[in-house]
């Protein structure tokens, strides 16, 4: 008894406190975020853009991908599912490699919200000063 055997390919992807676990499986192109489709979760046309580069840069349009995002903002999740997407192209191909890290796909941004110091309004920001 021959059994069918799933190619997929699964990464992770980080952004701010953003959370992307993706699944690469070869298919037509369609890409799902916490079971609906990317356009209509990512509500803007810039962050569906932001979540499709790596495919159109390295031209592998023949990929269903499947993501659980979690956490963060939009913004933060869009740019969490990009690079979590690069890292699966790359297993998928190792060879798009150079050309996805010199779009800076692979590179994690480690800037993070800044906290809040006591004696202070903000993580930065002192309280109104009065001289008189």
């Amino acid at each position: 008894m021959a059994s069918k055997q799933l190619v997929q390919f699964c990464a992770t992807g980080r952004r701010k406190t953003a959370s992307a676990r993706i699944f690469l499986r070869p298919g037509a192109g369609k890409v799902t975020v916490n079971g609906r489709d990317a356009g209509a979760y990512m509500h803007r046309a810039v962050l569906e853009m932001v979540v499709r580069q790596p495919m159109v840069i390295t031209q592998q349009p023949d990929w269903d991908v499947v993501v659980n995002v979690r956490g963060g903002g939009k913004s933060g999740q869009a740019e969490a599912i990009r690079m979590g997407l690069a890292r699966a192209l790359v297993l998928a191909n190792p060879n798009l490699r150079p050309e996805l890290k010199k779009a800076g796909f692979l590179t994690r941004d480690g800037r993070k919200v800044e906290r809040k110091k006591y004696g202070r309004a903000g993580a930065r920001r002192r309280f109104q000063f009065s001289k008189r």
